[in-house]
């Protein structure tokens, strides 16, 4: 198997998927998402750092670094073309759209009968604040495009409100605002690769955010049956080979979907747990290209 690694640069994600690749006897080119190059009207097509991503068996995208509207339009465009002329690509592009606007994942998950925390999102400040009081008055306001927890601002007061989304106002934001649910500084990252869950993990924090990369602590963890059934149909309503999933237990016990991330990484994950995720992933990749 022939397989290209989208992302921005070498790094830990990369060198873990090409040992796991090539220990199983696979080749793999590690390549800048942000080189391609697409043609149309001669060869070949869509080329990255002078590989021929049409010749490859599968595209595997690992990260995608941020740009201007337009760069994330051809990233995204020039990757469906290449699906068109057969080569498969994970994610797939439209799941990757459809995960990496927070508006669209909340709102097919909640159409799918899931849990997740009510949300309100808005172009105007005036109407940010209504949303603000409609939500109680206690939210957290997100970037609409964002991970690992940047950009997130807990608001709780009628005055930092307005104050921020009058800033917010200056670079033409959308607001996301979403319920504040009581929890004790605990929530859950599952890992789904296929229609399993290879490894989880809780993360605790002394704060609202138990983000890894915000220096939560993490602990590996077995879901109960009901945890891992609302991952697994999350993923699946997704429609991701791979994700990175997160579950939110309230304080009142009920479980709530945060995220579903279709670009993960897996680092802290693996730092307490016994399973060798690339290798879960890698043996993943192969039964994905069978007919």
């Amino acid at each position: 198997m022939k397989v290209a690694v989208l992302g921005s640069r070498p790094g830990w994600h990369a060198d873990q998927l090409q040992q796991a690749l090539e220990s199983r006897g696979h080749s793999c080119a590690l390549l800048p998402i942000s080189r391609m190059l697409a043609r149309v009207g001669f060869q070949p097509r869509l080329s990255c750092f002078k590989s021929d991503l049409d010749s490859f068996d599968l595209v595997l995208v690992r990260f995608i670094p941020r740009g201007s509207l337009e760069q994330i339009i051809f990233r995204m465009d020039a990757l469906q073309l290449l699906e068109t002329r057969g080569v498969r690509v994970i994610n797939r592009p439209q799941v990757i759209e459809l995960t990496v606007d927070k508006l669209y994942t909340s709102g097919i998950l909640e159409q799918a009968g899931l849990p997740t925390p009510r949300t309100l999102v808005c172009e105007d400040s005036n109407d940010a604040m209504q949303a603000f009081f409609d939500l109680g008055g206690d939210v957290i306001v997100k970037p609409i495009f964002g991970s690992m927890g940047r950009g997130l601002v807990r608001v709780e007061h009628e005055e930092l409100a307005y104050r921020v989304f009058k800033a917010l106002d200056l670079e033409r934001a959308v607001y996301y605002l979403q319920e504040t649910i009581p929890h004790p500084g605990v929530d859950i990252r599952a890992f789904v690769v296929g229609e399993r869950v290879v490894a989880a993990i809780e993360r605790r924090a002394d704060s609202w955010r138990t983000n890894v990369a915000r220096g939560a602590q993490v602990r590996p963890i077995t879901l109960t049956p009901i945890q891992e059934e609302l991952c697994l149909a999350a993923a699946h309503r997704l429609g991701t080979d791979y994700a990175g999933v997160d579950l939110l237990p309230a304080t009142d016990g009920q479980l709530y979907l945060l995220e579903v991330n279709s670009v993960p990484g897996w680092q802290g994950l693996q730092s307490v747990t016994e399973t060798n995720i690339a290798e879960e992933f890698v043996a993943y990749l192969e039964t994905a290209l069978k007919p």
